[in-house]
Order: structure tokens, then C-alpha cells, then sequence
């Protein structure tokens, strides 16, 4: 999260889901933990939170700059259950921006939630027993959090909850408008249930603007309509594919392209927001994944092409939150090399292009002109630029965002690695008696890969109101699982030393409790130990150990 904030300023993370629907807040759980599931009823469990869990969150937001958005359960609205959202405001404060009002109401019927009859004036009418009920709480000062109606755009459209008239009746009680929508599902695959889907034959649709272009065609309509409510539309939930995703398209490097491309049409398209879906470990979309087991070692998580396309898109969009997005509709509106323009304030900052073919023979890249006004912004007729990169669209892992990655799968530790490069081209000008001159900057875009321009030397590193973007920070966590044999080798390093050169008579162990060889040369530093030059020590168990070759 401190690398999305360091580029974007803020984080804003959703806490809920279908579970949240029939959530209760409890005192204690039976086995101790913060959330707890009662799976008694497997398809419509019931999901136990301790108050210690919000407290989790406002810490969380105590050190990083994260908003949090809840849910109120929706399962029975006779008797709204609104300790989630008592508890949330008095222990979050101003770090809780929303509370979700029903999660995908129009699948109600379907799942068994609600009468197969139940339709957008059923849902107008308990959104507004829930506003009588939060009116008449005293445990909830700030009414005017609620986002709704969520719907996934499958029985119902957005249109049909507009005209209930939803937005006017409760515009005072409404933060946002909300829709979720994925591109297609995976559900056969994973629960046995709707179309079988082949994920090989679908992978070409992702690679191709036309992808970000048809998910959002449908909402059109309604951001225009949230405008002119003064409302901000979310996306709030997405992904590559309901039901967890497809393995080969979720995890591979097409994804981040396909989710630099769809953020910033979401953008274009005027959504003020989107929230991209995390699961647990069987989930192929997920932006990063903890380590299967307790983490007691460095750099076992997992972090997917969904993250690196939230890192490309939060430095793209900056922190200014004066951003507008254009899509350039460029190379002949080629659906496989999209380019979109950044503005901050009305001035050009920044320019995203796309080449989604994968090739590396060269034949496919994309040299990009760029005719613009150098010089005035005191770019002294140059532009930056940085890539994301990978040899082809189905590579698993080892991208690079400006040549620095997160490494393969289990490798990371949430910093990127490796030096940031980031190329400086020169622009041709016209005329050079003139300050601020015109020119025309050539860009190469490898295929595949992300090229993101920066076309003013602030349109980098600049913050909010000016202010320099601060670097990414890392906290210490506040458990320590393992105390012992902590230390660690490079394994190139390992790999091309000379073992146990020196050692031939030194026999020990670094297991608690055995007797080490070590013992009596815990004041041995930087020197020859054996013939053999010593490049640092790390205590284990209260035993030196030198590592050399």
C-alpha cells in the first residue's frame, strides 16, 4: 500500500463482499480471531467480526494513508444490523469514505436471497427502511455515507434503479453511486455451475482495447447521469473474470496491460473510482498474495500483474486529483496500441500508451510521435519515459515497472527490487531562438510493454499541492515468528563460491541447543579466516557466523 500511496496519495480498500450481507458484529469469536465464518450454511455463510478488526484497519490507516469502505448487511432488512456501522464511524472516523448498501441486489432472486420477484423498486424501497433506520440512530453521526445500488448488471441495468427515482430520494444519504461488473466469469470451473469457459480461447480478447471499451459501453449513460446528480460513480468490484479468474490470463503479464488499459478508460468514462477484487490463495486475479503458510521467511509473497497495473496507473494519475483522461483514440483508434493524455488542471502532464501485441522480434514495436510545445516547462526539449515490461503477454512473474520488479511467485517482500530506470528522450524542435519551442518527441513502445511519458521534469516526482511525492515506506511488523537462522545468502553468491575452502576443520551447528564450531570466534570481524576473506557475519542464536569465499 505505501508504494500505491507514494505515487497516488491515498489507497482506498473495500472490506466486504457477499459475506458481508449476513455479517454480525460480535464481542468474541469461538477460536479467538477478528473474523470468524460460520459455514453451517455454505452458500449463504455467516461472517462473525470482532470490534478488533476495525481497530486493525484504523492502525493500518495510522500508517499509511488508506480510507476504508464497509458494508451494512442487507440479509434482513426488518432488522438491520447496524453495529458495522456504529463501530465503523467511532473507530475509524474520517478514514471510513463509505458503506456499502446491498451487494449485487439484481442476483438476489437468483441466489436465493429474495423472492424470485424481486426487482429495483423491492431494493428502492429497503434502501429506504435502512435510511429511516441510520436517520434514527444516534450511534451514527455522519448519514451521508451510504453507496449504492451495486448492481452487477445482470437482470437489472443502472437505468432501472434511476428510474425508481433512487438518486433524488436519497441523495442526501448517498457518498456514491455504484455498479460492479467483470468481463466474464470462471464459475463452471470453480463451483460447477453456468458455462464452461476456455481460457486459451478467451485470452485474445483481453489484449485488445476493444476489452475496456465493451465492459464500460453499458454505464455510459449512467455516469453521465451520475454528473449531473453531482454524484461520483465507482466501479466497485472488477476483475479479469468472476469466481477467482483464469489461470494463464489473471496471473500473466496480458493482465496488467488489459488493467492499465481498462482503469483508464474507467477514468475516461468518467468512474471516479474502481476496486479491483482480492481472494484467498486459490484465486488466479489476486494483485498479491500472502504466503500459504505463516510468514516466518523473506520474500514469500506473491505479487500479480493486477498490482503492477495499479502502480503504472496511480503514477500516471499522480496525487493532484485534478486529473482528466483522454483517450487519444490514437494510430488510427488501433484497438491493439491505445494511448491516452493525462492533464492536471488543464496542462498536459502525461501520456500512457499500450502495445498489447506480443512480439520480440522487433516487428512489432511501436515508435510513437509526439508533436508538442518543449521547453517552457523548463523540459529543456526532452521527455522521460518508463516501461512495463516482460518478454511476452503470457509470462508468469518477473516484470519489471521501470526496471525494477517484484520478482516470481513467493519472492517478494512488497519493495521493489533493482535500479529504477527511467530513459530520457531528446525532441526535435523547430525553432531553438524560441523559449518555449515546438518539437516532435519519437517514443519507442516495445511490444509487449506499458510506456508512460512524462512530458515536464515535475511530471514525475511532483506531490500534492507541489510537494515532492515522498518514497515508499516499510514498517516493522509487530510479531516476530522466528528468532533463529534468519541470516541469508544470495544464491548467485552461493552458487559460484568455494564452499568449504578454510573449513576442513571446523565442525558445528547452528540448531539450538548443539554445539557450535563457531563458539570462540564471536570476535572475529571483517578479516582472514583461514585463508579465506571474510565479507560480513550475522548473529544466530547468539552464534557468529562469517560468510566468505
Amino acid at each position: 500500500m505505501s508504494n500505491i500511496q507514494s505515487r497516488a496519495g491515498r489507497i482506498y480498500i473495500r472490506v466486504g463482499g457477499n459475506t458481508q450481507e449476513t455479517a454480525v458484529l460480535v464481542d468474541r469469536t469461538s477460536d479467538g480471531r477478528i473474523l470468524e465464518k460460520d459455514l453451517s450454511n455454505v452458500t449463504n455463510p455467516v461472517r462473525l467480526n470482532h470490534p478488533q478488526l476495525l481497530y486493525m484497519l484504523h492502525n493500518i490507516s495510522s500508517l499509511v494513508n488508506v480510507r476504508w469502505y464497509l458494508g451494512v448487511p442487507f440479509n434482513d432488512s426488518a432488522n438491520f444490523r447496524l453495529g458495522i456501522a456504529e463501530q465503523g464511524q467511532a473507530i475509524l472516523g474520517d478514514f471510513l469514505v463509505g458503506l456499502q448498501a446491498g451487494n449485487e441486489p439484481d442476483l438476489y432472486g437468483d441466489h436465493g436471497h429474495r423472492p424470485p420477484t424481486y426487482g429495483p423498486y423491492d431494493y428502492f424501497g429497503e434502501f429506504g427502511v435502512l435510511v429511516n433506520a441510520m436517520n434514527n440512530d444516534g450511534n451514527i453521526p455522519n448519514r451521508g455515507l451510504l453507496i449504492g445500488p451495486s448492481v452487477s448488471t445482470g437482470k437489472w441495468t443502472p437505468e432501472q434503479i434511476w428510474d425508481t427515482g433512487f438518486v433524488d430520494a436519497y441523495s442526501s444519504s448517498l457518498a456514491y453511486l455504484s455498479v460492479e461488473h467483470y468481463p466474464t466469469d470462471n464459475c463452471y470451473a470453480q463451483y460447477g455451475t453456468g458455462t464452461p469457459r476456455d481460457a486459451q480461447s478467451l485470452f485474445p480478447t483481453y489484449l485488445t482495447h476493444t476489452s475496456a471499451q465493451t465492459i464500460l459501453a453499458p454505464y455510459l449513460n449512467s455516469t453521465t447521469y451520475a454528473q449531473s446528480k453531482s454524484k461520483r460513480m465507482l466501479m466497485f468490484e472488477t476483475n479479469t473474470a468472476s469466481c477467482g479468474g483464469f489461470a494463464g490470463i489473471s496471473d500473466a503479464f496480458g493482465a496488467a496491460l488489459w488493467g492499465v488499459d481498462y482503469a483508464l478508460q474507467m477514468a475516461h468514462s468518467n468512474f471516479s473510482g474502481a476496486l479491483f477484487h482480492v481472494g484467498g490463495q486459490n484465486v488466479y486475479y489476486n494483485p498479491f498474495t500472502p504466503p500459504p503458510t505463516n510468514q516466518s521467511t523473506f520474500r514469500k509473497w506473491t505479487i500479480g500483474p493486477i498490482y503492477y497495473a495499479a502502480l503504472v496507473t496511480a503514477e500516471a494519475l499522480g496525487p493532484s486529483n485534478t486529473t482528466q483522461i483522454l483517450d487519444l483514440q490514437a494510430n488510427n483508434n488501433n484497438v491493439y496500441t491505445p494511448a491516452y493524455a493525462i492533464y492536471e488542471g488543464g496542462t498536459l502532464k502525461r501520456v500512457v500508451v499500450v502495445n498489447f501485441a506480443s512480439d520480440l522480434s522487433g516487428g512489432s514495436d511501436l515508435e510513437v510521435s509526439l508533436s508538442l510545445v518543449l521547453g517552457g516547462g523548463g523540459g529543456g526539449g526532452t521527455v522521460q519515459v518508463k516501461y512495463l515490461r516482460a518478454d511476452s503477454v503470457a509470462q508468469k512473474g518477473n516484470f519489471t515497472w521501470g526496471g525494477q520488479t517484484f520478482g516470481a511467485t513467493f519472492a517478494s517482500d512488497g519493495r521493489l527490487e533493482g535500479v529504477e530506470s527511467i530513459q530520457s528522450v531528446s525532441c526535435s524542435t523547430s525553432d531553438s531562438q524560441s523559449q518555449s519551442q515546438s518539437g516532435v518527441c519519437t517514443i519507442k513502445v516495445p511490444a509487449p510493454s506499458i510506456a508512460l511519458i512524462f512530458l515536464t521534469p515535475d511530471a514525475q516526482t511532483e506531490g500534492k499541492g507541489g510537494v515532492p511525492r515522498a518514497p515508499a515506506g516499510t514498517f516493522a511488523t509487530s510479531l516476530v515468528t522466528r528468532t533463529r537462522n534468519t541470516a541469508t545468502v544470495d544464491p548467485g553468491v552461493l552458487a559460484t563460491s568455494n564452499g568449504h575452502t578454510g573449513m576442513d576443520r571446523v565442525v558445528g551447528s547452528t540448531s539450538e541447543g548443539r554445539v557450535s564450531g563457531a563458539l570462540g570466534r564471536a570476535g572475529v570481524g571483517v578479516g582472514g579466516v583461514g585463508g579465506v576473506v571474510a565479507l560480513g557475519m550475522g548473529v544466530l542464536g547468539g552464534v557468529v557466523l562469517v560468510f566468505g569465499f
